[in-house]
């Protein structure tokens, strides 16, 4: 009980944390992470929506919603897949890749913030023990 019962307490503070420094973007954590998840995919910055749903671990009605209000503010493009008439690509556009790339700095100072009472090598320790649980049954 006391562990699950902490990391229940530290996800909603990591949570609480992030959503308020999303806010000052306008974004949440869902539409930060489509925007950061094409930026890391490299030039030219775009996925499948199936690709997105994957890396968030969503159901396709949720990614599609995202996507839609992200389309809606110009910040992704959905087109026609070049390699597959059929399919879909999401292509970040200018003025996502601006965003995100303003709003990283402030994200990774929240989360740095947050882990600021363990040393590096209780870090590494900590995403060990926690990387060991993830992938345990259960």
């Amino acid at each position: 009980m006391a562990v699950v019962g902490r990391i229940s307490r530290l996800a909603r503070r990591i949570d609480l944390a992030q959503r308020e420094t999303f806010a000052r973007y306008d974004l949440d954590p869902a539409g930060f992470d489509v925007l950061a998840t094409l930026r890391r995919s490299g030039e030219p910055y775009a996925l499948t929506p199936g690709d997105l749903m994957r890396t968030a671990m969503v159901t396709s009605g949720a990614i599609t919603q995202r996507l839609d209000r992200l389309e809606a503010r110009g910040l992704v493009v959905g087109g026609a897949h070049p390699q597959d008439g059929r399919g879909v690509l999401v292509t970040l556009t200018a003025a996502g890749r601006e965003l995100v790339d303003r709003v990283l700095p402030d994200h990774l100072a929240t989360e740095q913030r947050l882990l600021a009472g363990l040393p590096a090598t209780e870090r590494a320790r900590l995403a060990r023990l926690l990387r060991t649980m993830e992938a345990g049954e259960g």
